[in-house]
């Protein structure tokens, strides 16, 4: 049942100043290294000027370890994999930091930056991380955060309910399209019975541990560390959350928590991340700020999300009249040949456009192409077919663009790692709220190109076209 936004304005905020003074002396008196694995590229959403490697080999880790910046982002795209290759990345993951984190010396905290609408591989991802790093370290795990909060792109959770924000209502998560995912689906209406849900059991909805807005709007970092300090057995920690500075006051306990002794995995909204290791606020980016490198191409838009918001965002970008679009017709991909044809002449249009100073819109068939097997792991390969070809009109480009934007998740993964071969970006901060832009490196297709990552389930019907107007 959703409720309205206007309860939002009901919480009591806590004392700003002193909480950040707090944080931050917790903060600057911790070593830990922190190490976000991003299920897609979209959980730099809140941050700014710190690392993503696009890799995770051991030159890499190292490289993240050695830099200045407390935190690094290692991108995984798991949320495209298959379980058994989000297994095998974990464990080769695991294995690399604890191996770096040896040879350095410096200790770590390992997170999992995932979807703030529910859907990834839980509980494998974290139960994989915790069973390698305990099998090969002296690292024992006594619990795991789950925190989706993610204020910029309208997740709040109340009551251990979390709610997705559409327009001025609050919807349950499970109420939403993300929950019918066909991969990632399910119908928990909390929190808690979403743990049971996704566990199978294992975890019962009765034993999760509440971090309650009460405690955190009161600043009971007592009441709330000895929360945490009473967690065993990896039992799951749910964090309600309607603003930032409810977060702020989790880290204060939480770094206390951890100082004792307690080592906890995370499942965490782009929100946490930001916190915990004390990114400040900036202001959205300017177009000068994103484009060094003037050129008299145009730019290219890809939009591979088939949302239903995603789609609301496409049609408002359609009004503006110097923008030109191309559809790429997905239905075709049960059919190699018919397929690939179908590729070129898309990227044939786009190359026209783009030499001639037009940006381009290039778009997938608006319908959800599914393998019709009812077998979730034949319509995951499906849909990577599909982002193979979409990525493939970025990567087989022979002229540069002025800028990249990327629409969806898998989608500017999948660009950002195969088209525009990217090793270790740069954030440069954000567009839009929520919505962050890479500088890309030496290596890459088009160096030193903003690459603007516009995650599928985020901003309203016309943000699309006010990221694109800024640029174009």
């Amino acid at each position: 049942m959703s409720i309205s936004a206007e309860v939002l304005n009901s919480f009591r905020p806590a004392d700003e100043n002193r909480i950040d003074k707090l944080l931050r002396a917790e903060i600057d008196a911790d070593s830990r290294k922190i190490v976000v694995l991003d299920d897609d590229p979209t959980g730099v959403q809140t941050i700014h000027d710190l690392a993503v490697y696009t890799r995770w080999d051991r030159e890499s880790i190292l490289d993240g370890f050695r830099g200045e910046n407390k935190l690094f982002f290692i991108l995984t795209n798991s949320r495209g994999f298959t379980e058994e290759q989000t297994a095998e990345a974990h464990r080769e993951i695991a294995a690399a930091v604890s191996e770096v984190s040896e040879e350095t010396g410096i200790d770590y905290v390992i997170m999992n930056r995932t979807d703030s609408t529910l859907r990834g591989h839980f509980p494998l991802e974290t139960a994989v991380l915790r069973e390698e790093i305990e099998k090969h370290t002296d690292k024992k795990f006594d619990g795991e955060i789950l925190c989706p909060f993610f204020k910029e792109g309208g997740r709040f959770t109340i009551n251990n309910i979390h709610y997705v924000k559409y327009g001025d209502e609050l919807i349950p998560a499970n109420e939403t399209e993300f929950a019918r995912d066909k991969t990632f689906g399910y119908t928990a209406h909390t929190l808690p019975e979403y743990v049971e849900e996704k566990t199978g059991g294992e975890y019962r909805k009765e034993d999760v541990v509440c971090i309650s807005l009460e405690d955190l709007r009161n600043m009971d970092t007592d009441r709330i560390t000895e929360q945490l300090l009473g967690v065993t057995d990896f039992n799951k920690v749910i964090v309600n959350a309607v603003d930032y500075s409810d977060i702020k006051v989790f880290c204060i306990a939480l770094y206390r928590a951890m100082n004792a002794g307690r080592n906890f995995l995370f499942r965490t909204g782009a929100a946490l991340v930001k916190v915990i290791c004390g990114n400040p606020d900036q202001p959205l980016l300017t177009r000068e700020q994103m484009v060094t490198c003037e050129s008299d191409n145009g730019g290219v838009i890809i939009v591979g999300s088939h949302t239903a918001k995603t789609t609301a965002q496409l049609e408002c970008l359609r009004t503006m009249d110097d923008i030109e679009f191309v559809e790429l017709d997905a239905t075709l991909v049960r059919d190699p040949e018919a397929f690939e044809s179908e590729i070129e002449r898309c990227l044939a249009l786009e190359e026209e456009y783009i030499r001639a100073g037009k940006t381009v819109c290039c778009y997938t068939t608006r319908a959800l192409i599914t393998a019709d097997t009812g077998n979730r792991e034949d319509d995951l390969r499906l849909s990577v077919m599909i982002s193979d070809a979409v990525q493939s009109l970025v990567g087989r480009l022979s002229v540069t663009p002025a800028f990249v934007i990327a629409k969806g998740g898998i989608t500017s993964s999948d660009i950002g790692t195969k088209a525009l071969g990217v090793r270790k970006a740069y954030v440069l901060g954000q567009i839009r709220p929520g919505i962050p832009v890479w500088r890309t490196g030496s290596e890459s297709t088009f160096p030193g190109t903003p690459y603007v990552i516009f995650p599928g389930n985020v901003g309203e019907a016309e943000t699309l076209k006010e990221a694109a107007e800024i640029l174009v």
